[in-house]
């Protein structure tokens, strides 16, 4: 499907049938010919914008699959960049394409909600991974980040604008979460990826509770929609003195 490069109906089926971790695991070496990539185009605008809040030291991808991320990275951040995922499979297909150019980067499979790190970064970005975690589940992933950025650190992933019930967007992000939640309520182990359940406003609130400065940056790459509001946003959360709950 989706690229003569891409996985085939059956092999999505199956990934979609297992774990999130084991079905990441399959899908690691045709994930990059594949719609769930996030575009370059919005890379390259989150990116923009991270040179204009710069200059950053070291740097985090949460949750970076096949190392997309990375790259962004590599072009903001002057001393190291980490890439974190619990696949292996996916670290596996980042490593063999990662660029050589840039500041050292290392690998490291971990847990998004226990990061083996401690006050280790200036910057942690994420691109396309909310999805994987329950709203109740934010909050703990919020402080995880919280405690591996330095003070005054800053987390930073793009938002895009929720289609409007006009749109057949809408209708088809809506069937996909209805899908998926009656195959997690018949079906074990769960997949958990929901994409409606990521809400800017949602969010923003659990960042604040959790010891951050929020900032939205429109990303004038993508334009506005009818209304003027933009299309695609960068949350900056600036990590603060304030500490988030324990």
């Amino acid at each position: 499907m989706f690229s003569p490069e891409g996985p085939t109906l059956r092999e999505l089926a199956v990934q979609a049938l297992s774990s999130v971790e084991h079905g990441y695991d399959l899908l690691a070496p045709k994930f990059d010919h594949t719609p769930f990539r996030t575009p370059d185009s919005v890379l390259d605008a989150v990116g923009a914008a991270l040179v204009r809040t710069g200059p950053y030291d070291d740097g985090l991808d949460l949750c970076c699959g096949t190392g997309a991320g990375v790259d962004v990275l590599a072009r903001v951040c002057r001393r190291g960049v980490t890439g974190t995922d619990f696949s292996a499979g996916m670290l596996y297909v980042a490593r063999r394409r990662a660029e050589t150019a840039g500041p050292p980067v290392a690998w490291v499979r971990a847990d998004a909600r226990a990061l083996p790190f401690r006050s280790a970064f200036d910057l942690v970005v994420s691109f396309g991974a909310f999805g994987h975690f329950l709203p109740h589940e934010l909050p703990g992933v919020f402080g995880q980040v919280r405690s591996v950025l330095r003070p005054g650190g800053t987390f930073a992933f793009p938002v895009l604008a929720p289609p409007r019930p006009s749109s057949p967007g809408f209708w088809m992000l809506l069937g996909f979460d209805a899908v998926m939640r009656v195959r997690n309520a018949l079906w074990r182990p769960r997949f958990v990826m929901y994409y409606r359940a990521f809400r800017l406003g949602d969010v923003g609130r659990e960042l604040e509770r959790a010891g951050f400065d929020v900032t939205l940056h429109a990303l004038p790459e993508f334009g506005t929609r009818g209304d003027g509001s933009p299309r695609v946003r960068m949350v900056e959360a600036r990590r603060t003195d304030r500490p988030g709950p324990s």
